[in-house]
């Protein structure tokens, strides 16, 4: 874990979502899954953000602008300057057979990343719209469904899931494969334990995402 001031290089319009490209200075990259704590400009919490890209010069966040945190995250422009602390938390186990990838929304957001360290396996992405959709052409082998459709339509049998996405899929993921990686989301204030703000209900016992996850293997 470390702690930098970052230069902007630029944002990406993916759609609705925004990649922002950092300059990498000192920072690891980390196991995909991990994530970082993200200063916006102004009085505004740090917000925790999924790795999406991993250069050697570069790191690439995908970002939804829903909210003042995100969408000032995503108007930065050329050489301004950010606070980034990580890489935080535990990201995917890689030592699986044959991996899928399956996500939901910007929970693809750790999924190129993890793709390449994977070796591109396939990979299946739900969006709410063909607009949204448009971020699928980040991960390669994916396939994609929009709604009404459902990712769990489309899992294969014979894998080793490897899941992000919004609550409701990661259950219904888990109860098709209880064996499957999921990758929870939950607001966080600091992202190392000591706030207790993403603590989550998982399985009977509340889980601090930042420390214990955001990658775990079992919910119910």
């Amino acid at each position: 874990m470390r702690r930098e001031l970052l230069d902007v290089v630029r944002v990406d319009e993916v759609g609705p979502y925004r990649l922002l490209r950092l300059k990498r200075g000192r920072l690891e990259s980390g196991a995909p899954g991990q994530f970082f704590m993200l200063s916006p400009p102004g009085r505004l919490l740090p917000r925790p953000m999924s790795l999406s890209l991993a250069t050697r010069t570069e790191l690439g966040f995908l970002i939804d602008p829903v909210g003042p945190g995100t969408k000032a995250l995503t108007t930065l422009v050329r050489g301004e300057r950010l606070h980034v602390l990580g890489p935080l938390g535990n990201g995917f186990r890689l030592d699986v057979a044959r991996p899928l990838l399956v996500g939901g929304g910007i929970g693809l957001a750790p999924f190129p990343y993890l793709s390449e360290r994977l070796g591109r396996p396939p990979a299946v992405l739900g969006f709410r719209s063909q607009e949204h959709a448009e971020a699928a052409a980040l991960v390669p082998n994916a396939e994609v469904v929009v709604e009404p459709r459902l990712v769990t339509e489309a899992l294969r049998p014979g894998h080793d899931v490897l899941a992000c996405g919004p609550e409701p899929m990661l259950r219904a993921v888990a109860e098709l494969d209880p064996g499957a990686q999921l990758a929870w989301e939950a607001p966080m204030a600091c992202g190392y334990g000591a706030c207790y703000g993403c603590a989550v209900e998982i399985g009977g016992e509340l889980k601090r995402l930042c420390v214990e996850g955001p990658v775990l293997e079992r919910a119910a």
